[in-house]
């Protein structure tokens, strides 16, 4: 049996601080691994402007994942305006997109008539407790990516979360189209908090 060594950090808190490093060692593993996408989460554009400028005279290909119309106010996107034109001009990709472990379950389990959770909430519960909450951001990143046609299903992608703001979980990640869900595989830790 053959097998790779690979360095994975571990951060001592989760959180926004953790955004600049985050950044360094998804570049880091891209070009060790050769894999020519990062997917990153980013809810207002601070954080895909920090991998923007990690990706600076790299060949890397940045697509930024962010959260639909309608979020967190009826009507308004999160995402500001400048952020989005700069990244569209340095050649990255914004995907904006419903997300894949709450979505419209979210509805129903908030709903006081109808109550409880759902299946798929319980997915994306197990990811944040289990591992950390930016791997549940960066799995459902890809998610989104991939049926949005932004990432292919065949090729491993280097996927960036984050624990509210910011990014400090990056992964190594083969995606799979939300409706091929347990297709998806987690392959590689880059960085996690260690303490969540």
């Amino acid at each position: 049996m053959g097998y790779i060594t690979r360095k994975t950090y571990y951060f001592d808190e989760p959180g926004e601080a953790n955004t600049g490093d985050a950044a360094r060692f998804a570049v880091e593993r891209a070009e060790d691994a050769g894999i020519r996408t990062v997917v990153v989460a980013s809810s207002t554009g601070k954080t895909a402007l920090a991998f923007l400028k990690a990706m600076e005279g790299t060949d890397l290909h940045l697509v930024v994942v962010t959260h639909v119309v309608g979020f967190s106010k009826p009507g308004v996107w999160d995402f500001d305006p400048g952020a989005a034109a700069c990244l569209r001009a340095a050649g990255a990709e914004i995907v904006t997109g419903t997300h894949a472990l709450s979505g419209l379950e979210r509805a129903i389990s908030r709903s006081p008539k109808l109550g409880g959770s759902s299946r798929t909430e319980a997915i994306a519960e197990a990811l944040r407790r289990t591992v950390a909450v930016g791997l549940k951001v960066a799995v459902e990143c890809s998610l989104i990516a991939a049926d949005q046609g932004a990432v292919r299903v065949d090729e491993e992608v280097v996927a960036v979360g984050g624990t509210a703001t910011g990014a400090d979980t990056v992964c190594v990640i083969r995606p799979s189209h939300t409706a091929s869900y347990f297709d998806l595989q987690v392959r590689e830790i880059v960085a996690m908090p260690r303490n969540r």
